[in-house]
């Protein structure tokens, strides 16, 4: 079936960088928006950033504003989040979706 892989997460110390991937298997994001989610334990899934088709138009959520970067490449179908200067309280699952299917998530734990 149609599916979206994350990758790249880990466990990484504050002010360190990461670059999560996304790859869509048995279907084409070419004409697609897509978003990173995160879920965080005890909160509400949170709406991270969002990037249109063409990559003409990105949003961030104000947390994340000037740290984290999304990126996409159509003709290899991936997305991508360059997170930099990571803080403690992005640490959360993070989620690839292009609003109909959903990834399993890939976790990021930025701890001292």
């Amino acid at each position: 079936q149609e599916q979206l892989v994350e990758s790249g997460g880990g466990l990484v110390q504050p002010g360190a960088s990461l670059r999560l991937s996304c790859v869509a298997s048995r279907f084409s994001i070419a004409n697609a928006a897509m978003a990173w989610w995160r879920q965080a334990p005890g909160k509400e899934r949170e709406l991270v950033a969002t990037i249109t088709a063409g990559s003409s138009t990105r949003n961030y959520a104000d947390s994340v504003q000037g740290r984290f970067t999304i990126s996409r490449d159509n003709g290899k179908n991936m997305l991508y989040l360059q997170m930099d200067s990571l803080k403690p309280e992005d640490t959360a699952v993070y989620i690839c979706t292009d609003w109909r299917t959903w990834g399993q998530g890939t976790q990021v734990t930025v701890s001292s």
